[in-house]
């Protein structure tokens, strides 16, 4: 019995990982349009607790109103990045100078023609075959945001009959309280996650622009941007975001003061919010072992690359919400949750 139950378990393992890794193209832009309609029905819902609103505007406005919204930030934040990445690039023989010192600098530190070595490499290396994988992937995400609105206007139409139907079906199964509190605490638990990570991050983001402002780094809004965006990849992404404006101060002022100052603030912003207040704000809310975190973390980002890591938290929340609702794999999920356990 045991070895049909871990045979089961084994196909069923490997089918659904067939089913992320073959279906990919079809799944993300799918989890992505799920995700605008969860942040849009999270701005409804304030919008309902607002008496002058709740009452006086239909549902379809409010649908309308809060996906503007939505769009107006996004809009935003590909604009700053977008406008910030054209002007590093065009502003790069301004640092041209201090890069030649640095790489002086590391060719009598560690005895190697750095320049030469890297004249070398690039010299092997076929322009076009960078440039295609950078073009597929414009394609890709053109195609992709295509797919997101599609998908997201067809949630909205299938919205209230869907709702409707699924209580069709669990009426005739008596299961219906359970899977609207099951899924009740996945809505819980995600706006929780999302909203503490937003909070943390716009913390990390606005200290980190005053810090790069104090300084005189060149571009602190985009750099703050790429901390608040990496934000929402957990351990290592905090890490990786804060090397990028460290690497650019040394960058800018050819020596080692400024950056070793970039990277002490930043280092000291991530300890004190990442590390102390970010647990206690979020709490047991998200209920996973730390270990657990990192094995998603790279098992979602091999799977779905950086997407599967931006999602890999909120995945492995519903996983462990829906896993500890049925005997069969409820120690699954006791073995994937924190220190404190399952309900």
């Amino acid at each position: 019995m045991n070895l049909k139950k871990s045979a089961y378990f084994f196909i069923t393992g490997i089918s659904v990982l067939a089913i992320l890794v073959l279906g990919r193209s079809l799944l993300i832009p799918f989890v992505f349009a799920l995700l605008v309609w969860f942040i849009v029905r999270r701005i409804r819902i304030f919008m309902d607790k607002l008496p002058f609103i709740k009452n006086r505007i239909p549902q379809w406005f409010k649908n309308l109103l809060s996906f503007s919204i939505l769009f107006a930030i996004f809009y935003f934040i590909v604009n700053v990045l977008a406008s910030n990445i054209n002007l590093l690039y065009s502003s790069y023989t301004n640092y041209e100078a201090n890069a030649n010192l640095i790489l002086d600098e590391i060719n009598k530190l560690f005895d190697i023609d750095l320049a030469q070595n890297i004249g070398n490499y690039l010299s092997n290396i076929d322009l076009w075959t960078i440039l295609l994988p950078i073009v597929d992937y414009s394609t890709d995400m053109i195609g992709d945001t295509f797919m997101v609105l599609l998908y997201t206007l067809f949630i909205f139409l299938e919205e209230a009959s869907f709702q409707k139907k699924l209580k069709m079906v669990l009426d005739q199964s008596n299961k219906t309280e359970k899977t609207l509190e099951i899924i009740e605490n996945i809505e819980r638990s995600v706006a929780k996650y999302l909203g503490m990570k937003t909070l943390i991050g716009l913390t990390k983001s606005i200290l980190t622009y005053i810090v790069l402002l104090i300084i005189g780094v060149d571009f602190p809004l985009f750099w703050a941007f790429l901390i608040f965006i990496f934000n929402y990849i957990p351990t290592i992404g905090p890490v990786v975001a804060t090397l990028f404006p460290v690497l650019f101060c040394l960058l800018q002022f050819g020596v080692f003061t400024p950056a070793i100052m970039v990277f002490v603030s930043l280092a000291v912003i991530e300890m004190v919010i990442g590390n102390l207040l970010e647990p206690i704000v979020m709490g047991d809310s998200m209920n996973l072992s730390p270990l657990v975190t990192i094995i998603a973390l790279s098992v979602w980002g091999a799977i779905w690359g950086i997407t599967g890591m931006f999602l890999s938290v909120p995945m492995m929340v519903i996983v462990v919400i829906i896993f500890a609702q049925f005997p069969k794999t409820r120690g699954v999920a006791l073995m994937l949750s924190g220190k404190n356990g399952i309900d």
